[in-house]
């Protein structure tokens, strides 16, 4: 398959795509409430439309603030961000929603693209699980050398189509759309990270597996040649060629 590297205008494009289709369901919830107040004045719909508009405008905040740490720079470059923060953003995303989550992770500092990864796969597991699920992440390791280890448990479980080579940054199609994004993007993500991401699935669990990359071994150097008195056979030792 072909590789496809994306220009930052496209790559940018792409990405405020995926964040505005994520956040425009929420808002325009808040729109539509906002108009049932200003012409109704029956009183339970007044209500109903209060507490839609809370409802979306929590939704709203907490998409933006997954994406803000997901997408986003998140500090300056070398930046580490808290675990803690990533759990927070996670389970602001899955508030009042089909799928729940379970978080086991150290309460520590972790390179910031090893946390965006993180993120990033918490998202491509939700659409593992498209009727919903649970959605189990689990940290282990240090910030140098993790291991993170993310199952999806839901009726019709699978992994997402083309998920994997587009995370090898070598779609099928040889293109990157706003639905294929994300996958890619992570991709980037692990890349940067030096991160390898594993796939596999079990009646209905999907699971994915992200750990640093294998480093090669460097090859021995060679031995020095022998000097001639080293390699000369000594009196007490027997020639390759002597008769047994």
């Amino acid at each position: 398959m072909t590789t496809v590297n994306l220009d930052a205008l496209d790559l940018s494009a792409l990405l405020c795509s995926r964040v505005c289709h994520d956040v425009i369901s929420p808002v325009g919830a808040i729109v539509n409430g906002l108009e049932v107040l200003e012409d109704d004045n029956d009183a339970s719909m007044r209500e109903f439309a209060l507490d839609l508009i809370r409802k979306s405008a929590r939704q709203a905040s907490a998409r933006l603030q997954f994406a803000r740490i997901a997408f986003g720079a998140a500090g300056s470059a070398g930046a580490s961000i808290d675990l803690a923060d990533a759990e927070k953003v996670s389970r602001g995303m899955f508030a009042d929603d089909k799928t729940q989550l379970t978080w086991s992770a150290p309460q520590a500092l972790f390179p910031k693209n090893k946390v965006k990864l993180l993120l990033n796969l918490v998202m491509i597991a939700t659409s593992a699980i498209p009727r919903g699920g649970l959605i189990d992440v689990a940290v282990s390791g240090d910030g140098e050398a993790p291991t993170l280890l993310l199952k999806a448990k839901g009726s019709h479980a699978r992994i997402p189509p083309h998920v994997e080579d587009l995370l090898a940054g070598a779609p099928e199609s040889g293109t990157v759309d706003a639905h294929g994004i994300l996958a890619y993007y992570a991709g980037m993500v692990a890349r940067a990270a030096g991160m390898g991401v594993r796939f596999s699935i079990s009646g209905d669990e999907v699971t994915i597996r992200s750990e640093p990359n294998a480093v090669t071994a460097e090859p021995a150097a060679p031995a020095a040649p022998a000097s001639p008195e080293e390699a000369r056979p000594s009196d007490s030792e027997s020639s390759d060629t002597a008769l047994a």
